[in-house]
């Protein structure tokens, strides 16, 4: 299974599809798992999706077509987050540890200032957890009530990094969690 990231022009040519993908789907994860036509218009205009901060492409797999997209964001800091939206029916197909795997060489083999690569989830979005594991990617934070939710409380954001020389090596340097080494 292969995914191939393919630049998303959200004020020309792919307006109308990229409004369309995110009003018709749920995303059951993000802060807000729907988003109304004005707000996503609203946002692709000021340049959420794409702007000094922020890059946007498609999903594309080679079984299943186009899959969802992939916005970069804090693209002027040496440490981009990133923000993934795959479709409701092409989740659960295994496609996320590709597609982080795609992601992660895209940002280290096309932006050479970038030293760490990092994303979030919420604590009870177990599968997206797995595929951080499987991808290579290490735990590093655990922020309690961190992660709002809609009409509920909020939940632990858990946030996940890999390291460029982890990245060009193939090895994981893990996190030192004792404060206290005596």
């Amino acid at each position: 299974m292969a995914v191939q990231l393919t630049r998303l022009d959200p004020t020309g040519a792919d307006r109308e599809a990229l409004l369309a993908f995110l009003t018709t789907e749920d995303f059951p994860f993000h802060v807000r798992p729907r988003t109304s036509t004005g707000d996503a218009e609203r946002a692709i205009d000021a340049g959420a999706w794409d702007d000094d901060e922020h890059r946007s492409y498609w999903l594309d797999d080679d079984e299943h077509g186009r899959v969802g997209v992939l916005r970069l964001e804090d693209l002027a800091d040496p440490v981009p987050l990133f923000d993934l939206r795959i479709a409701g029916e092409h989740r659960g197909r295994g496609l996320g540890v590709p597609t982080l795997r795609a992601a992660t060489d895209h940002v280290f083999t096309s932006m050479p200032e970038v030293t760490r690569f990092e994303g979030q989830t919420r604590e009870d979005n177990t599968a997206m957890r797995r595929v951080f594991l499987r991808a290579g990617w290490v735990k590093e934070a655990h922020y309690r009530d961190g992660w709002p939710v809609e009409g509920g409380a909020p939940l632990a954001s858990v946030a996940y990094g890999v390291l460029r020389r982890d990245w060009e090596s193939g090895t994981t340097t893990p996190v030192p969690w004792d404060d206290d080494p005596r």
